[in-house]
């Protein structure tokens, strides 16, 4: 299996190669995108194959949080238990280089919760493919920052992702070289918001 290879354009993405991108996820392919902080992998929520093949490559246990990635906060409130001042703290700081971990609710797959917490990650990047790809699939991606096993930070360049995953990935997104910053980390509980990693989002209303 050869993986095909779309060049997308980051600002203008061509909406006939996104919605060649949606069926393959739709069929079940695992794709590496574009995100505003790295590339990463994602494929379709239901697809407990596409799943596993995310963890193999990753070589991911199963304590990892995964993230569903979603267009805007209507489909951030089907997945997670979300109060009025989480909407609103979300609402001001999407789309944009934060993950948010928030308790699931029953709408998320039970394997992709974190096991002991019950909480998913949720994240809004701001990058016009992902946007684009999001709107066109009508519903969020299950995703992983594209980090290979052994390595700490996220893949950047497509051609390398190209030389290196080929043969495990049915698409690989080209939108370019993306400089690799760790997401802002939030987490949402009745125990209030805290932010559990500073990465690349600023929220300057936490200080």
């Amino acid at each position: 299996m050869m993986s095909h290879f779309f060049e997308i354009h980051p600002e203008n993405p061509q909406l006939r190669l996104i919605h060649r991108a949606v069926e393959i996820i739709r069929k079940g392919g695992v794709i590496a995108y574009p995100t505003d902080s790295s590339y990463a992998l994602a494929c379709h929520l239901d697809d407990k194959q596409a799943l596993d093949k995310i963890r193999r490559i990753r070589q991911l246990d199963d304590k990892h949080n995964f993230t569903l990635v979603c267009k805007d906060l209507t489909q951030v409130s089907n997945f997670t238990k979300i109060s009025n001042d989480a909407y609103r703290l979300i609402k001001a700081l999407t789309p944009g280089a934060f993950t948010f971990v928030l308790d699931a609710t029953r709408e998320v797959p039970k394997k992709l919760m974190h096991p002991k917490k019950k909480t998913i990650g949720i994240r809004i990047p701001d990058h016009p493919v992902t946007q684009l790809l999001l709107q066109e699939l009508g519903e969020p991606l299950f995703s992983s920052t594209l980090i290979l096993p052994g390595e700490s930070e996220g893949m950047t360049d497509p051609y390398e992702i190209k030389s290196r995953l080929e043969h495990e990935l049915d698409l690989i997104i080209d939108a370019g070289i993306i400089k690799y910053e760790v997401t802002t980390m939030i987490e949402i509980s009745s125990q209030g918001v805290e932010i559990i990693r500073q990465g690349k989002g600023l929220a300057p209303m936490l200080d």
